[in-house]
This record gives C-alpha cells, sequence and structure tokens, in this order.
C-alpha cells in the first residue's frame, strides 16, 4: 500500500506534464482532451487537475523560452494597453493568459470589452486602423443556458494576435470562475494594467 501511495503523485505530475507537451506542441488545443490523451498516452487512470496541468505546462514555457518569454510578456502586455486604452468607452479587461502572466509561444492577447452592441467596439477598432483578421459569433451553453458573445480577431504589427470578445453590458460585474485555477476570472481594467507595466511589468496573478 505504502508502495502505491508514493508512486501515486509521481505518476500523476507524468500525466500532467504529458497533457501540458500536448497543448504546448499544439497537439490538443482543450484541457480536458490533452488529459485523455495523456493518460492513453501512458497507460493510466490518474487525472491531474486543470491546474496541475497548467503549473507543467507553465515550467515548460520557462524552461525552453527563457528569458525571451519575460520580453513578450512585457511586449504583448504593452499592446494590450493600447488596444484597451482605445476601447476605454467599453470597459475593457485583460484576461487569459497575458493577465496571469503564464503565457507561452501559442498565447494571444485576450480582451475582454462590454458594449450595447458589437458593431459600437468592432467601429471603434476600425477607426483606429486596427488590422481586423476576422469576426464570430461564438455561442456556447452554461449551465443549461446558452450564452452568446461576439470575437473580434486582430493581427498586430508585431505579428501577435489579439482577440477581443464583446459581450452584453448586463454582464460587466459578473466574474466568471477560471475552469484552470477555480478562482475569479477579475482581469486587469486599463488603469490596473498600466500600474502593473510601471511597477512590475512581470507581475503574475494565480492563485
Amino acid at each position: 500500500m505504502k508502495n502505491g501511495n508514493s508512486r501515486y503523485p509521481s505518476l500523476k505530475k507524468r500525466v500532467a506534464r504529458e497533457a501540458a507537451l500536448l497543448l504546448y506542441t499544439s497537439q490538443e488545443k482543450e484541457y480536458k482532451q490533452a488529459k485523455k490523451r495523456a493518460t492513453e498516452n501512458l497507460g493510466a487512470r490518474i487525472l491531474p487537475s486543470n491546474s496541475d496541468v497548467a503549473r507543467e505546462l507553465d515550467a515548460i514555457a520557462e524552461e525552453r523560452e527563457g528569458a525571451s518569454r519575460n520580453k513578450r510578456l512585457n511586449q504583448m502586455r504593452r499592446e494590450a494597453l493600447k488596444i484597451m486604452q482605445k476601447l476605454k468607452n467599453h470597459n475593457p479587461r485583460l484576461v487569459g493568459s497575458l493577465w496571469r502572466g503564464t503565457i507561452n509561444r501559442n498565447s494571444d492577447i485576450d480582451i475582454v470589452a462590454f458594449a450595447f452592441t458589437p458593431n459600437a467596439v468592432l467601429a471603434q477598432l476600425q477607426k483606429d486602423s486596427f488590422s481586423i483578421a476576422k469576426t464570430e459569433r461564438v455561442s456556447v451553453t452554461k449551465k443549461g443556458r446558452k450564452e452568446t458573445s461576439f470575437h473580434i480577431y486582430l493581427m498586430l504589427p508585431s505579428g501577435n494576435e489579439a482577440e477581443v470578445v464583446v459581450r452584453p453590458l448586463e454582464k460587466m460585474n459578473h466574474h466568471e470562475k477560471c475552469e484552470i485555477y477555480g478562482d475569479m476570472v477579475t482581469g486587469l481594467s486599463v488603469l490596473q494594467l498600466a500600474k502593473v507595466l510601471k511597477e512590475n511589468p512581470l507581475a503574475r496573478f494565480i492563485p
């Protein structure tokens, strides 16, 4: 029994590492599928948590990208701030791995904005000469309820990509639970991001 218990954390960590590698190398895009495939690859039945996989993914990015990762984090946060300043009337918030400070080579800029109509946000981005790669409406079902959001994809001069998700005004003060870390997705406002860039551009926001 003792041997089994001592083996459990090691195997769980291996599965988490395998799942993280599948995500890092873009063989899988979703945590659920990455974990499932990792257990199949290793012949294991242990499923790590999403946060376990996220920690391994963070470690892999640090190992493989080194100092360039911090440089890119700083650059992308500054690019995000420029976009958010243009959208300041729509209460934008920086979310995703760029907010967390856990980016890797596959990361883009994730921003949430709020408006009565998505066209208001789209028009503002077009007015400010941002390159719009595409737009789409995305519907998901959460707790039995269908929710629709409008996604605007930007291609930046640096080659980085940004995704602006436009949600209804009534969702502005609603924070969702993070499916990876289990905390609330608060993100950073324009003023908060500006402060981070001034005081600690590499700040991390993980529980």
